[in-house]
């Protein structure tokens, strides 16, 4: 059903406790049987009791209610008794004389005669619907003013507050994730393993960082029965060392570099022999270098 603004005032009222016991006895009727109405009472408290919950409760002075009974008329000592004037004797009948029964006459009605005076000083007319909301607004706008204040307070000056008021530290934990590191490009070698500067039968890759190595067949293919092996021969040793098989593929890499430092891989003739299927039984070379080549240097390191 469709409600008044003085349904919706009283529900607000009491929301707030301001209604005297009539008006609270009214209401808790219109509840008890108007469950529209109830659910209007309770969406006063849900709206009104969040900010009435962000105000702490604040005992008033002695002094201050002194000064309310004061203001409204009431004293704390005892007043004296209130004495009305005593009513005027009635004048003596006059003796009884014959009664005639006349028709009534009604009194003449004289047009702009001034009625008896009233005094209305004292007397102040407010309707009930402006009271309620003028108590309503006063008393939300005087919990709004508390809530800004006390949010102030917590925003500047967070240690004017009591403790259970001051705001919870909030800690807040941030990941920061650092880019992996880059790999830096390592200085790349290639040898070209030919005859008598004819084209490559072979391209060597060398990477200076792992000093692993690749070959790529390019031009050559291997007897029946036989296999290409590739040597590394320096003055810094004895005799050639094996550096393996070259498979049958067109690529094959070897990590076996890694048993020699750079000055000697650089400095190096890179040959290829054929041996048997297998390669060398002994690790010795079992014929004359077939193709040869030494390492340049294509990619030079980052630095």
């Amino acid at each position: 059903m469709a409600y008044s603004e003085d349904h919706i005032a009283l529900a607000a009222e009491y929301a707030l406790g301001t209604l005297d016991a009539g008006e609270r006895a009214q209401v808790e009727t219109m509840m008890a049987v108007d469950t529209e109405f109830t659910a209007i009472v309770h969406a006063w408290e849900y709206r009104l009791g969040v900010l009435n919950q962000m105000v702490g409760s604040v005992e008033p002075r002695p002094i201050v209610w002194e000064n309310i009974k004061a203001a409204i008329g009431h004293s704390t000592e005892q007043q004296a008794p209130l004495v009305l004037p005593e009513a005027p004797l009635p004048p003596p009948e006059p003796p009884a004389e014959p009664v005639v029964v006349a028709e009534p006459v009604a009194a003449p009605v004289v047009a702009g005669a001034p009625s008896a005076p009233v005094d209305n000083s004292n007397v102040i007319q407010l309707p009930d619907r402006a009271k309620r909301w003028r108590n309503i607004a006063s008393v939300a706008t005087a919990l709004a003013a508390a809530l800004i204040g006390k949010l102030a307070v917590q925003v500047y000056r967070p240690e004017l507050l009591p403790e259970a008021l001051r705001p919870k530290p909030r800690i807040q934990t941030v990941e920061v994730k650092t880019p992996a590191p880059q790999p830096v490009p390592s200085a790349q070698y290639v040898a070209l393993l030919q005859r008598d500067g004819g084209s490559p039968a072979f391209i060597l890759t060398v990477d200076a960082a792992t000093k692993n190595f690749t070959v790529r067949k390019v031009g050559a293919d291997a007897e029946p029965g036989k296999s290409f092996e590739l040597w590394l021969i320096s003055d810094k040793l004895p005799q050639p060392r094996s550096l393996g098989v070259i498979g049958g593929s067109d690529f094959t890499a070897r990590p076996v570099l890694a048993d020699y430092d750079a000055g000697t891989i650089n400095s190096a003739l890179f040959a290829v022999t054929v041996e048997q299927a297998g390669g060398s039984p002994d690790g010795k070379p079992h014929s004359a270098p077939v193709f040869t080549g030494k390492l340049i240097e294509t990619v030079p390191a980052t630095r």
